[in-house]
């Protein structure tokens, strides 16, 4: 019997691209028609396309190509540019990106997919280095952000009418590059939730991508901070960060958790997807702060930090943190939540209303502690659920907090080479009984 139900979900993904494959292989054999493979595929919630998509690596191979291509042909441009007039300049450059574009959704019509995203993605390199030297011939460049942005918002409409996660997360990053830009020059990047909007459209209509939810997700995060940061600071241009925006990344991760639980109630393959993505991403980022804060020092800098904005911090957490927990009373995870924001809620009123200003120590002693629980608990379910995921990262948890106490505490040569030692058995003997475990889920 099989107890793991992700393996489950991987052997019934793993089958959905295979049958689709093989309606693609009737198809070119003349067995069926197009029309009969889409409804083979549509009957078992397949996506007849995915058969015809090639792998990974192919795809990186493909684009890098016509990346190169594009720097080379944007190269030749510079290298020519004060040699040519202005308007065969503007001319040139209009040209070639309305010729890339046409020639793209021209392969797109008549159903070569993969080619025509290729041929937009070059095209949108076209466009962005047109509007750079544009912008040079004008002298149109007194705010640089503004460039990266007209690029990112002209390249937006590609990927949303065709609802291509690439041609999107193209247009994401440099959404990103724009927002970063913004901060540095010391302006608020208003309109960053447009292209937040456009993929979430593209992540529910398109197909499954991995880089652009982790990408809309981190923009919502960081677009959330800097808005905190720009409410909080002390005047138009600053963005300072404060110790608040800790504690608010704790209630966003927290709602991320229980909004990932929420995700995989859902029947929908592709929800069940991003909610597992969500979750461990979730995960992760809980294990490395509390590594972070298994030290005295950030102890030490929270307890001293001036709490002046505690009012506004406070109820932002509150509301995240309630509608996490009506999350999981909806999706009966109610167990899993309540003890995270309880202990969440007990570490933030314990730093900002301290009983002594010195008991940094006791923090780390228990943070300690916790990491350590939580590893050996990250180990059990592991084992009990048949997923190497969790296993491994409990094992590795342990070992990072084993090295962190001895680099911390202890520091000789000796106590160096016992600590090795263990920390060698440890592996050799989680690895041996990893695989104990996976033979006996084989015989069962």
């Amino acid at each position: 019997m099989i107890r793991n139900t992700s393996f489950v979900m991987r052997l019934i993904r793993l089958f959905k691209r295979d049958l689709a494959k093989e309606m693609g292989g009737w198809v070119d054999k003349d067995l069926i028609s197009r029309d009969q493979a889409q409804s083979i595929c549509h009957e078992y919630g397949v996506d007849y396309g995915a058969g015809a998509d090639h792998s990974l690596g192919y795809r990186l191979l493909v684009s890098m190509g016509y990346l190169f291509i594009g720097v080379a042909v944007i190269i030749l441009i510079g290298a020519n540019w004060e040699d040519l007039p202005r308007e065969l300049r503007l001319g040139g450059l209009i040209g070639l990106t309305l010729a890339t574009q046409l020639w793209a959704l021209r392969c797109y019509h008549r159903g070569k997919e993969s080619s025509a995203i290729g041929l937009f993605f070059l095209g949108n390199l076209f466009y962005g280095a047109s509007i750079i030297l544009v912008a040079q011939i004008y002298h149109l460049g007194e705010h640089i952000p503004n460039e990266v942005f007209w690029w990112a918002l002209g390249c937006l409409p590609f990927g949303v009418l065709l609802r291509n996660s690439w041609l999107t997360l193209f247009s994401c990053v440099l959404a990103m590059v724009w927002f970063f830009m913004e901060l540095s020059w010391g302006s608020f990047p208003l309109l960053m939730p447009v292209f937040i909007l456009a993929a979430v459209y593209v992540l529910i209509k398109g197909k499954t991508s991995a880089l652009l939810f982790m990408a809309v997700v981190g923009s919502i995060g960081l677009w959330v901070e800097a808005l905190l940061a720009r409410l909080w600071g002390s005047g138009l241009r600053d963005f300072d960060l404060h110790a608040e925006h800790l504690f608010v990344s704790v209630a966003l991760f927290i709602f991320a958790y229980a909004f990932s639980l929420w995700l995989h109630s859902r029947e929908s393959e592709k929800a069940k997807d991003y909610g597992v993505m969500l979750s461990l991403w979730a995960l992760r980022f809980g294990l490395v702060l509390m590594l972070v804060l298994s030290f005295s020092a950030p102890w030490d800098e929270l307890i001293s930090a001036e709490w002046n904005h505690l009012p506004s911090m406070a109820g932002i957490v509150a509301a995240l943190m309630g509608v996490a927990l009506w999350i999981g009373w909806k999706t009966r995870k109610l167990q899993v939540l309540v003890p995270i924001v309880i202990f969440s809620t007990l570490s933030m009123a314990s730093v900002i209303y301290p009983v002594y200003y010195d008991s940094a120590v006791y923090f780390q002693v228990v943070y300690n502690l916790i990491l350590v629980a939580f590893a050996i608990a990250l180990i059990v379910r592991g084992i009990n659920h048949g997923v190497s995921h969790y296993f491994f990262l409990g094992v590795a948890t342990i070992l990072l907090v084993a090295l962190m106490r001895y680099v911390d505490l202890i520091g000789e040569y000796i106590g160096g080479a016992v600590l090795f030692m263990v920390l060698a058995a440890l592996l050799l003997g989680a690895a041996r009984y990893w695989k104990v475990q996976q033979f006996k889920e084989m015989k069962l």
